[in-house]
């Protein structure tokens, strides 16, 4: 078998791995939603809902713990003022970011590199270091950071933008406090 074919087996494994993972964090939401785990854990915390909302916030980041990181911030937003909520949940996602930023980073672009042809990746390396492209990576990096998509891709982009790292953090915090602001007004409209 060629090297070729080898690296696509072993890059469509790696996929088939991360999807898993996250329909697994996923399940294990939805389940610990339906049990009353989360209810109670926060239960536990709701006198230090600064620090619940710190560690639900780091949590918030990545794929794997996405789902049930949101909803223990909308249970903790459900006593305590949602401004505070977002503001420790969002410095906390910011430390999350920061622990993706230097251990993750560099393997999962890696790792995008090698799933992708190498001309494109060398296309797409070089149409971000002209005109408007060069801030469309980094802006596009902190939207992913802000929404409630896995905040891997946006480190990710941010990484290869190679935005430094006295700019990503005010970056995360800001972005991460407004999509976790968004995400619980979102869910009392629910």
């Amino acid at each position: 078998m060629s090297k070729r074919k080898k690296d696509g087996k072993r890059n469509g494994s790696a996929l088939l791995r991360d999807v898993i993972m996250i329909a697994l964090g996923i399940a294990i939401a939805v389940i610990l939603s339906k049990t009353g785990a989360i209810d109670f854990a926060v239960s536990m915390f709701k006198d230090y809902y600064i620090l619940a909302s710190f560690f639900a916030g780091i949590f918030f980041t990545s794929a794997f713990t996405l789902a049930p990181a949101s909803i223990a911030l909308v249970h903790v937003a459900e006593n305590s003022p949602i401004h505070w909520v977002a503001l420790w949940g969002g410095l906390g996602a910011m430390c999350g970011d920061l622990i993706l930023f230097f251990f993750i980073r560099d393997r999962f672009a890696e790792d995008l590199m090698k799933a992708v042809r190498p001309s494109t990746v060398k296309h797409i390396l070089k149409s971000l270091h002209f005109g408007f492209l060069r801030w469309l990576s980094p802006l596009l990096g902190a939207l992913i950071i802000a929404s409630p998509l896995p905040d891997e891709f946006g480190i990710t982009l941010l990484g290869m933008s190679k935005v430094r790292l006295v700019v990503l953090i005010p970056v995360a915090f800001v972005m991460n406090v407004l999509g976790i602001y968004l995400l619980i007004e979102f869910s009392h409209l629910l």
